[in-house]
This record gives structure tokens, sequence and C-alpha cells, in this order.
């Protein structure tokens, strides 16, 4: 008979919220595979726990090279404990090949319910939680980045995505860019921890406190677009451009002024306003 695969959540913030059975299966796992094995130790040791199976690294860096012989030691019996270094593993966390080898395989897969950033945000940000979505860490790259969230503007369900802290003010600028400066959103930072901090406010409005220091984890939450009762019309957008110019107002003013009322992204506008 195959073993067992265990996903199990660690704290995001505070040691005491680690779930009560996280500390069971680390003391009787055949094998823990961690994303940090120093990490590991300390958090075994503020648990009170010995772990008495084989502790092995298991990260983005050796994800692919060490799932065979993981997927060995399932195959012949074993529990294997797979940890990161907080929330749920393979949620933006290695874990992903595990699973999906363990379950190509007809290993039983489970986990230890526990902390998640993902939920936690949503849960704080005061934003709508009906429906929403993970989208994980944006692409590096300003132009990749900024095609993913044009491709997110119409988007109306509730938005999740994590960000570095030297990437948040970049992020959020894009996300203003992309999805109007009023759009509602929260950054959520260091959650659970002690310096824990959660911003509430427009896109524009948080993206101008992040072009200071930002430390921590971050966690972003974005509301989704209102739905529209009907497309705007291309024609009907530049005539309205065009009129708030004849009136007086400058172009880039008339473009974000249009954006806001039509519910469209003022790139979308500006784009519209400059076709030949």
């Amino acid at each position: 008979m195959p073993g067992t695969l265990v996903l199990a959540a660690t704290p995001i913030g505070r040691v005491e919220d680690a779930p009560p059975r996280l500390a069971t299966e680390l003391a009787t796992a055949d094998v823990v595979a961690a994303e940090d094995t120093r990490r590991l130790s300390r958090l075994t040791r503020e648990l009170g726990v010995t772990v008495q199976g084989r502790v092995v690294s298991y990260f983005e860096g050796n994800e692919s090279a060490r799932t065979p012989a993981l997927l060995e030691a399932l195959l012949a019996g074993e529990r294997v404990l797979l940890v990161t270094d907080a929330g749920m593993p393979s949620v933006s966390d290695p874990g992903y090949r595990l699973v999906a080898a363990a379950v190509a395989a007809d290993v039983p897969v489970t986990a230890v319910p526990g902390p998640s950033a993902v939920l936690t945000a949503l849960a704080v940000s005061g934003l709508p939680v009906d429906r929403f979505c993970f989208e994980g860490f944006l692409p590096r790259k300003a132009g990749e980045r900024s095609r993913r969230l044009a491709s997110l503007a119409a988007e109306e369900r509730t938005m999740v995505f994590f960000e570095a802290p030297h990437r948040t003010h970049a992020a959020l600028a894009a996300m203003a860019e992309a999805f109007g400066d009023e759009r509602a959103a929260a950054v959520c930072r260091e959650l659970t921890k002690t310096h824990e901090e959660v911003r509430r406010g427009p896109l524009a409005s948080l993206a101008d406190w992040a072009a200071g220091e930002v430390r921590g984890e971050v966690t972003i939450v974005v509301s989704g677009a209102v739905a529209a009762s009907a497309p705007a019309d291309p024609e009907t957008l530049r005539d309205r451009v065009a009129s708030l110019e004849a009136e007086g107002v400058s172009r880039k003013e008339a473009i974000v002024t249009v954006a806001k009322q039509a519910g469209v992204p003022k790139r979308e506008v500006y784009d519209l306003v400059h076709r030949p």
C-alpha cells in the first residue's frame, strides 16, 4: 500500500496560529520535506516538537530534482509531510509538482488546513468576498505586468495578489493604470505579525503611499470591475473627450474624467483618442 502525502499549513506570523495537527504530523511523519530546513528547526523548537523522521529540503531550486525521490518514498508506504515557510504548500510555494506526481501515481493526498495569507487578506480588506480569484505574483518585467493586468481589467471578482515589498509601488501604479485610479483596494502588510498594517483606499492613493519604503510580506486585494450594462462605444468616448477639451479642459484631464465616468481604464480612452 502507498503512503500518504500530507500538505501542512504553517503560521504566516504568530506561532500560536499553528493548527494543532501540525505538531502531531511533524512528530510522526516518516519524511518531512521543508522549503527551508532552518525555518523548520525554529518552528519545531517553538512548538516543542521533535521530528523523528528524515528531514529533506524541498524548495523552488530543487523541486523538480527531488520530487522523484519523495514519490518513491510515498510508493514505499511512507508518510511524507510537506511544509513551506508560511501558509499552505503549493499556493505560490513549492508543492504542486509533488502533488501532481502523487495524484498520477494514485497516492493519497491530504492536508492539514490552517493559516492562509490569501484568505486572511481577503477577510480584512473590507472588499466584497462573495466571489474572488487569486492571481499570485505579477510578472516582474513592466511590459509583461501591464499585459497581465490589462487582461484582468474587466474581471468582476475581487482579486488577490502577492507582491514583493520592493515592487509594491510599481505594482500598485500599474494597477491604477490598468484598472483606474479610483478602483478600491487594500494593501495588507505583515499579516498577523507584530507590525501588521492594512491600508485601504483608491489604487492611486495606495501607489503614492507605497512610493516610500515598504517592508515585509505584502498581499494586495483589489475590488473587481463594475459590470457595465453595455460596452462603451469608442466613438462616444472620443466625442466626450473632444467635448471636454472644447470647454477648456486639458486632454489629459479629459481622458481621466471620461475613463472614470465610463468605468474603463484610462489607457483605453487614451488609445482611442490618439488612434489615427
